[in-house]
């Protein structure tokens, strides 16, 4: 699209919105686990969800359901006089029965309520704001008032200071500062362009000064805040492949338990008849028996853990596209990190002037501060201050100077300025090389030492030299140092230690890159980077069998983040950068990468961890069910009662209701998160036998014991 005449807007009914206050979702996202506007919905849903679809969902509860269902009927047969055990006894398991069902349902209740509160702040950017289409066919009336609801992918939209962008886009003429602040919590305005990386525009943001034609390219309803918050709402929450093969072992091992607890039945009723004494062990007993064998805890927690593990990634300001994303972070073990801004901290500054033969410092400074005194780039004005610090040169009087300020060009590779005498170059080595032979001049193998002297040790060398009459010559080389971040070395091997491979990917050339990935302790990196070379990168890792993420914001990076198992788009870059991602970094932070990942092992690691504790816990189930219902049959089986439990249903009762309690006091760490540590996976395993395994198997017996002394002075055993 050519040059575009802003058109006369009559009367566009667009009153000003209120912009929602920066940050609003990151504090919801940070509200208080048990906060009463999440936790009073939450009891609420436990209850909507006593449906036998809604159970049937999980098949490990479904089984405490229709145990409840049971029990209760089983009450009402004794209030008939068909008792089978005594009316209150049935009625106490029958209650702790739908307790455990309902907590639960609670516990994914409340971390489907957190996710509603986050998803609630973003609605609060959702605007149906009227949009000035531009009608290109017709000049006599280029602009038509509408709602955004009926914009449709491809239209042409005019967007003015003070208007909300109305739908998700492309600029394609224009730029404009653009309030985000709806979207991303942060309040500092961004830019946006037609052409580059930074033309993407989402809508519900504010356009604060200027002006930009943009390119709707969603339809309604498929918007990226739409999808965001679909996706946070758990609307399209689906099971990732490993919760689905967990809850095939949980449903195995739950078949094998109902299996061998329905023959109990059969054996009791022929003992009693061969011997003659005893009792035959209750339905109710059976019952209880079966619930708290089964993986109860697991199974009641589990899709807490997964929509937690959702609204984690919410917290720290990444959108996840589907759970399966989540999931695949936590088994990555390959990164592809960005060197400028992730690795480095982006900003090259000029450290040292290394003067050529037969030139001094001091010369070499001069003419590189003369040569920068019109850059604006942060390696300029560093070569200007670091002239001053050193030699006390001071910024010169630019209209005596009758000078001529070359910028930097991609064609050239250099930039400069022309004097009346005499003119100045700096840039890439070889680029200033063809500039000097061109000119007659001579590039002398001193100079070219000191580059590759400066590329080995990470730095960017730039060469300056200067022509006076027909003759060129080389004044020098500058060093331009990328500082590597604090603590990046070290979070690298953390990441070494778990098994995940790190790979820096740069533009630079072999020398710097090597140099800067031994400073940063990255394992491997890809010098000269290119869109294929990625993409080539990524297939040759995955081809071993290893789960890759990257990172990535503009349209080249496509290609490599849709073949990435995890692709995390930056939210300024373009539209294509975030349709190929399945994650979205609203803070468009490339480091994020690296939290991300502990993100995913943190929800692997809880979903491990307590699938540990609730198989081990059932042990002292064992020992509390089984003497009690079948001591009288068979007498030996009271050596199993090493808790010396008040009563036969006294031990049933007080296993059910710890089988129930379990859960409300385990919601706290399902939500949260097992604490990550960087640890690999022998040693995560070992960890997690000790600690929940270990704890898992000697934790109920004193609790166990705990409740029966309660029930027997209360007088209830």
């Amino acid at each position: 699209m050519s040059t575009l005449v802003k058109p006369p807007v009559e009367n566009p009914d667009q009153a000003p919105r209120k912009t929602p206050e920066p940050g609003a979702h990151t504090r919801s996202a940070a509200r208080s686990m048990f906060d009463p506007r999440i936790v009073r919905p939450a009891i609420v849903d436990s209850f909507r969800k006593l449906t036998p679809r809604t159970q049937l969902r999980n098949p490990v509860m479904f089984c405490v359901y229709v145990g409840s269902i049971l029990t209760t009927v089983l009450w009402f047969a004794a209030l008939a006089g068909q008792a089978e055990a005594p009316s209150g006894f049935i009625l106490a398991v029958a209650l702790w029965l739908w307790f455990t069902v309902l907590f639960a349902n609670f516990a994914e209740a409340l971390a489907e309520g957190r996710s509603k509160a986050q998803a609630a702040s973003l609605r609060h950017a959702k605007h149906n704001v009227m949009a000035k289409k531009l009608n290109m066919p017709h000049p006599k009336s280029p602009v038509q008032i509408m709602a955004s609801t009926d914009l449709r992918k491809g239209d042409v939209v005019l967007v003015e200071t003070g208007d909300v962008i109305p739908a998700d886009g492309d600029v394609i003429e224009g730029v404009a500062s653009v309030d985000e602040s709806a979207i991303t919590g942060e309040s500092a305005p961004v830019i946006r362009e037609s052409g580059g990386d930074f033309s993407a525009v989402t809508g519900g943001t504010r356009v604060l000064s200027d002006w930009i034609v943009m390119r709707v390219s969603v339809n309604p309803g498929e918007a990226f805040l739409d999808r965001m918050i679909a996706m946070v709402e758990g609307a399209k929450r689906q099971k990732t492949p490993n919760e689905i093969a967990l809850t095939i072992l949980l449903v195995a091992l739950t078949l094998v338990l109902l299996f061998a607890t329905a023959t109990l039945l059969p054996f009791s009723i022929f003992s009693v008849a061969a011997m003659k004494s005893g009792h035959v062990v209750t339905i109710t007993a059976l019952v209880a028996l079966l619930v708290c064998l089964i993986p109860t805890t697991i199974g009641g927690l589990l899709s807490a853990i997964g929509v937690a593990g959702m609204s984690r990634m919410m917290q720290a300001n990444v959108i996840a596209t589907s759970g399966r994303a989540v999931e695949a972070a936590g088994d990555v073990d390959v990164l592809l990190l960005d060197k400028t801004g992730t690795i480095t901290l982006g900003n090259r500054q000029a450290s040292a002037f290394l003067p050529a033969p037969g030139r001094s410092e001091h010369d070499l400074a001069d003419a590189a501060q003369l040569a920068s005194l019109a850059d604006e780039t942060p390696e300029g004005r560093s070569i200007v201050v670091l002239a001053k610090q050193r030699f006390d040169i001071r910024q010169r009087d630019m209209a005596t100077l009758h000078a001529t300020f070359l910028g930097f060009s991609a064609q050239t590779r250099m930039s400069g300025v022309d004097l009346p005498d005499h003119e100045i170059r700096k840039g890439a080595a070889d680029a200033v090389k063809r500039y000097v032979e061109t000119n007659g001049g001579r590039y002398p193998q001193e100079v070219q030492t000191a580059v590759d002297t400066v590329a080995r040790r990470g730095s960017t060398p730039l060469v300056v030299a200067e022509k006076q009459g027909e003759s060129a010559r080389v004044l020098g080389v500058i060093e331009l140092k990328d500082i590597v971040k604090g603590g990046i070395k070290e979070r690298f091997a953390e990441l070494r230690k778990m098994g995940i491979k790190t790979v820096m990917v740069t533009g630079d050339n072999r020398l710097t890159a090597a140099a800067i990935a031994a400073e940063a302790g990255v394992d491997d990196y890809l010098a000269e980077a290119t869109p294929e070379a990625k993409l080539a990168t990524i297939r040759a890792h995955q081809a071993q069998g290893r789960l890759v993420a990257m990172t990535g914001d503009g349209t080249n990076d496509a290609p490599a983040l849709a073949q990435a198992d995890v692709a995390v788009a930056m939210n300024s870059g373009t539209q294509a950068a975030k349709e190929a991602g399945n994650m979205v970094d609203l803070d468009s932070n490339p480091t994020k990468l690296i939290e991300i990942v502990e993100i995913g092992k943190q929800m692997l690691m809880t979903r491990g961890s307590l699938t540990t504790f609730s198989i081990a816990n059932d042990v002292a189930k064992y020992f509390a069910i089984i003497p009690a219902a079948f001591a009288t049959t068979y007498p030996q089986l009271r050596v199993l009662d090493v808790m010396h439990l008040s009563s036969p249903a006294s031990a049933i009762l007080s296993a059910v209701i710890f089988n129930a309690l379990i859960i409300v006091f385990l919601i706290p760490l399902a939500l949260r998160g097992v604490k990550y540590r960087a640890l690999g996976a022998a040693s995560l395993l070992r960890r997690n036998l000790l600690i929940y395994g270990l704890g898992g198997l000697v934790l109920p017996f004193p609790f166990i014991k705990l409740i029966d002394m309660v029930l027997a002075g209360f007088g209830w055993a």
